[in-house]
């Protein structure tokens, strides 16, 4: 699978381990920077993502900032963007089940390391489930052309 990756300064170290864990799994990825640790805006990388992610550069997009909430703001700006932070496995994986969310957020000042990658893993490997959530996500589809 392509996945793309992004982060800010405060969450490239996690961006980092996570793109080397999609590699060794066999992923194909896509780094959107930041490429170290000087202070950057993370709407710009929030952008970036959900730009590669909305024009099929990308399956998916994992996105990392302090929290996780300011890099999923901007994310979702982007038409056709669905990003959730996630604090865990059971959010990561809901996200997708429920929700078709196609980038998963972390906090890097938030989230250990081997939870993240845990995380990831289920984001990845959870289908969307169809059913009753395809009406509430085609209502999240409208509120973009509102």
């Amino acid at each position: 699978m392509r996945i793309a990756v992004s982060s800010d300064h405060a969450g490239f170290e996690l961006k980092q381990l996570i793109a080397d864990h999609l590699r060794a799994n066999d992923h194909d990825v896509v780094d959107l920077g930041t490429d170290g640790t000087t202070s950057v805006d993370y709407p710009d990388y929030g952008a970036a993502i959900g730009h590669a992610v909305a024009d099929r550069e990308a399956e998916l997009g994992v996105a990392v900032c302090g929290s996780g909430i300011g890099i999923c703001i901007a994310a979702n700006k982007v038409d056709g963007i669905r990003a959730a932070t996630v604090h865990d496995v059971t959010s990561a994986r809901l996200s997708r089940l429920h929700n078709d969310a196609n980038i998963m957020c972390v906090g890097g000042r938030f989230i250990g390391s081997q939870v993240a990658l845990d995380a990831v893993d289920a984001f990845l490997a959870a289908p969307f489930e169809g059913g009753r959530h395809v009406r509430r996500v085609e209502k999240i589809a409208k509120l973009e052309q509102s």
